[in-house]
Formats: structure tokens, sequence, C-alpha cells
């Protein structure tokens, strides 16, 4: 008998495996695919390690976190900073003096905000998401670096997105090519992997194990299951199917030093079928003579594709919310993580929302 079997060797449930095991709990941890660390997993190829599932940079400002994830790992410096490619243009990231310098020509704070504004078309309450978008940063940057990737990313036009998928747009008035604000961030020398591999020391871990298909032996060896798969699934899609986007990853070995001259290029065109390329060796400024890029196509999650994105909208969120009043009947089970929850959430979130947890759970006794 299990204390805990906790579905899914992803970030939630292999930092809340690791507190069970050192309360001194029985823990079995479960994973359909063949590996652990669910999409933040890496490969080193050639002596580059390689994210498999796009791009993970660890970012925080809660120094508590930062302290945490830096148990299992030593961090490097790595600065976020990728760039746009729309058509032959190239543009810094996130919105900054340097993007509106080379949009407009603009050399001042108060010129980029007069011009932002002269674009904005009066919207006061915008409808769908590309109201939103130009509502925020004008017209210009909209149809530019906006518009195409995003309509890439979700498969929908603009108009037909809600308002709310993009909660803000990262615009500063700074010459900073820094994307995020947050105090800590790097990547971990080595990869990903072995910050799982430490997590998940002593626990009893399977893989190639779909829980569905043995539902009745697990739940019956357990008295605590921590779940962290799509929770349409597990109810066999009672309410309907929730609705994700995916990712399909094209890895590219190539015999050059520096193909792109940057970890990340996000493509804004609506032509380019990719919408970003990842050079993994800057993450770690490797100086190696190959280099491995990847690029991310988005596309429906059907097959052997991963889901990745929620698509939140007003039709999931009600399915959604069905599925969870319904798991509120079942005592000892847990629906976590992006996929249990139905929503985005950083890797630091993530861990924050699995301490909470094993502190109520576990600690909590």
């Amino acid at each position: 008998m299990y204390d805990y079997l906790i579905v899914g060797a992803g970030l939630f449930g292999a930092v809340f495996a690791h507190e069970a095991k050192k309360a001194g709990k029985k823990v079995l941890i479960i994973d359909k695919r063949n590996h652990i660390g669910g999409n933040c997993y890496t490969e080193n190829w050639d002596g580059i390690n390689v994210h498999l599932y796009g791009a993970h940079v660890f970012k925080t400002s809660n120094i508590n976190i930062w302290k945490y994830i830096n148990q299992f790992a030593e961090f490097n410096n790595y600065i976020n900073s990728p760039i746009a490619k729309y058509h032959n243009e190239i543009y810094n990231l996130p919105f900054n003096m340097n993007t509106f310098y080379r949009m407009w020509g603009c050399m001042t704070p108060d010129d980029a905000k007069e011009k932002i504004n002269s674009q904005k078309c009066g919207i006061k309450a915008p409808a769908n998401l590309e109201e939103k978008c130009i509502s925020l940063v004008g017209k210009d940057i909209y149809e530019k670096l906006i518009k195409g990737y995003t309509e890439k990313q979700w498969g929908r036009e603009c108009k037909n997105l809600p308002a709310d998928i993009i909660k803000r747009i990262p615009v500063r008035f700074t010459y900073d090519n820094n994307y995020y604000n947050d105090i800590y961030q790097g990547i971990p020398i080595g990869g990903y992997t072995g910050i799982f591999m430490k997590l998940l020391e002593g626990c009893e871990v399977l893989l190639n194990s779909n829980f569905l298909d043995n539902e009745k032996e697990f739940t019956s060896n357990s008295k605590c299951i921590i779940y962290t798969g799509p929770i349409d699934e597990f109810y066999h899609y009672r309410f309907g199917t929730l609705e994700y986007r995916g990712l399909r990853f094209e890895h590219r070995k190539l015999a050059t030093k520096n193909h792109q001259g940057v970890a990340v290029v996000n493509y804004t065109d609506k032509d380019t079928p990719y919408t970003r390329s990842i050079e993994h060796k800057h993450f770690e400024f490797g100086q190696q003579n190959n280099t491995v890029v990847s690029y991310e196509h988005p596309c429906k999650v059907e097959g052997d594709i991963e889901p990745f994105y929620p698509i939140n909208d007003v039709r999931n969120n009600l399915i959604y919310q069905k599925y969870k009043r319904l798991s509120e009947n079942n005592k000892n089970l847990y629906f976590c993580g992006r996929l249990g929850g139905y929503k985005y959430t950083d890797m630091q979130e993530t861990i924050e929302n699995a301490l909470s947890l094993a502190e109520e759970l576990i600690y909590g006794e």
C-alpha cells in the first residue's frame, strides 16, 4: 500500500514525490512516457543539452523557490533575450526602446508612447484578442509582431480569440532586452533531467505505464492519488473533451558552430510554418563545433502529440468547471498541474503549487 500514487513524473509530480519521500511516506510515481521530467526533459546530444519539448528558462522573484530549485542543480546566469523575425526584419523582444527604434525610429520613451497612443484606435472595451492587443501596443506592433505568431499558435484568427488569453503584453520604455522582470533567472548547468533524477532519488518510479490502463489496481494499492494528467481523460470525457494546442518539434543537427546567434527566434509572419526556433547551445554558452536547432510547429492535439496549452475560452472553461465539481466528490484524489487544473503555469508557479499541496497533505497531518 502506497501513501501516495503520483501520476506524472513532470515538475509538479516530482516535487510532491520528493517532499513525500523526505517525510518518510511510501511513494510510487508513474508516467506513460519512457522518461522522467515531463516537458522539461533534456537530452545530451554531442555535448549539447537539448530541450526536447521546447525552451524552458527558469525564472522567479521568490527567493524561497530559487533556493529550493538550487538544491538540485547549479544555475548559470542566462538571460532570455529572444528576437522576432518578420519576413526580412529583425526586432528585439520584449517590446522595448530597441523595438520602437527599429519599428518607428523613436529614440525617447515619450516619442514611443506618443506613437503607440496614436495607433490604439480609440478602443476602450476590447471584445476580442485583436482589439486587446491594439489597445495595448498599437496597430503596427500588433500587425508585425503579434498577429501572425498568435494565429499560428492558437490555430484561430485573433479576432476569434477571447481578449483575456493575453493578460498583459510586456512593454518597457528602456533599452533592455531582458524578456523577464524576475530577479532570479537561469538555466541548470547540464540540463533539467539531472534535477528530476535528484528529486526522485529513492522514490519508486514506473515508466511506460498509463494509469488508466490499470486504474483499479493502482487505485486499490494507494491511499491518496496525485493526478497530473488530463482531468477530462480521467473521467472518460463524460462532459466532453477539453481542447489544447500542441507542438510538433523538428530537431536538426547542424555542422556549424553558431547558426542563429541567439537561443530563441520568434517567427511572427503568418507564412513561416513554425513559431520559434531554438538553438540550444546558447542556453549554456556552448562552444561546440556543432549545433542543434529545434523548430516548433503548433498543431492540433492528436495521436502522439502532447497537450501543451489549454484553450481557456468560455466553452472549455465551462466544461472544466463540470469536471472540477465532479472531482470534489472524490476523497483522496487531487488533480494538479497544467493538465489536471486546465491552466497553463510556469515552472516557478508549479513548484509553489506542489509545495503548497505537500504542506497541506503531508506536513499538515
